[in-house]
């Protein structure tokens, strides 16, 4: 009997490092996401294949589930083989009936999303994958990986989201936030694909008051949740980019590669790549345009 589970993209917009700390963050799910379809078979065997979203094949391996789900066989390397079979032996260990009997699978995912977007193509597998084993995914993703869960929450929820977590219990909070303001917010994508481990890397080795930084985050994205005019969000985002410019004792993105442009540019999870947020009009996508900035996305194509 074939299955098949469905995971939610994700942006965080406020709350980026500071909420590895335990501050209050508001992210959203996107529209675009990742499915997981698994076919069972007498193989005893995985056969996988990852699909983009145009739905070209970008992975495929061959795995031994017993040979998989074999500790001893744990790749020490970050390769996409090595990084799947790390998440299956979590999984299993977390669940030891998961991938234990006699069947082997088929097993397809597809991105709605090019992978360079940056929406969440591990946390949608780590979901998927999750919701196969009936583990808990957030559990998985820790014991794997690491990170603040704010993308597995995304996954698993259709609304935006307060999230926190702290000693690694997580806090979810569907919240409203449909602004007036939304046509005026656009998605630009950088060209450049983050690392966010090696983002949560960096910000880990600066020095600085993380009580005081998780505060003013949280304050900021209480704000942001309650504000209902384009100025005033604008306002709060500066602050967020200034307040997080300190911290990282890196310039704003805005500073970067945007000084003239008239609106407010915010950058969005691991500095330096994947999507910023901006506020503008109609000319906002031409402007980026020029910039050799192309893909321009509507607060309403992105947001769930």
């Amino acid at each position: 009997m074939t299955k098949e589970f469905y995971s939610n993209g994700k942006l965080l917009l406020t709350g980026e490092y500071a909420i590895l700390d335990g501050a209050w963050g508001l992210a959203v799910p996107t529209k675009f996401g990742q499915s997981l379809k698994i076919s069972p078979n007498t193989t005893r065997e995985l056969s996988w294949k990852s699909l983009d979203e145009k739905g070209n094949p970008w992975f495929k391996t061959t795995l031994d589930i017993d040979k998989v789900m074999n500790p001893k066989n744990r790749p020490s390397d970050e390769s996409v083989d090595g990084v799947l079979i790390g998440l299956l032996q979590e999984a299993n260990q977390l669940n030891p009936d998961f991938l234990s009997g006699s069947q082997g699978f088929k097993v397809e995912t597809r991105l709605d999303f090019p992978r360079d977007w940056g929406l969440g193509s591990s946390s949608t597998l780590i979901n998927n994958i999750a919701q196969w084993a009936k583990v808990d995914a957030f559990q998985l993703l820790w014991n794997a990986f690491s990170g603040s869960g704010y993308d597995i929450a995304c996954a698993q929820n259709n609304s935006p989201i307060l999230y926190q977590v702290k000693e690694k219990k997580a806090t979810v909070k569907p919240v409203e936030f449909n602004p007036k303001f939304t046509d005026r917010l656009f998605f630009v994508h950088l060209d450049k694909k983050q690392n966010s481990r090696e983002g949560i890397s960096q910000y880990r080795k600066m020095e600085f008051d993380s009580l005081r930084l998780t505060e003013s985050v949280t304050r900021l994205t209480q704000e942001v949740l309650k504000c209902e005019d384009l100025a005033t969000f604008e306002t709060l985002m500066e602050r967020h980019e200034a307040l997080l410019s300190r911290t990282l004792q890196t310039p704003t993105i805005k500073q970067q590669l945007f000084r003239d442009y008239p609106g407010t540019v915010k950058s969005l999870g691991a500095w330096g790549g994947d999507f910023v947020l901006v506020s503008g009009n109609q000319n906002t996508p031409e402007y980026f345009k020029k910039k050799g900035y192309p893909t321009t996305l509507t607060y309403a194509q992105m947001v769930l």
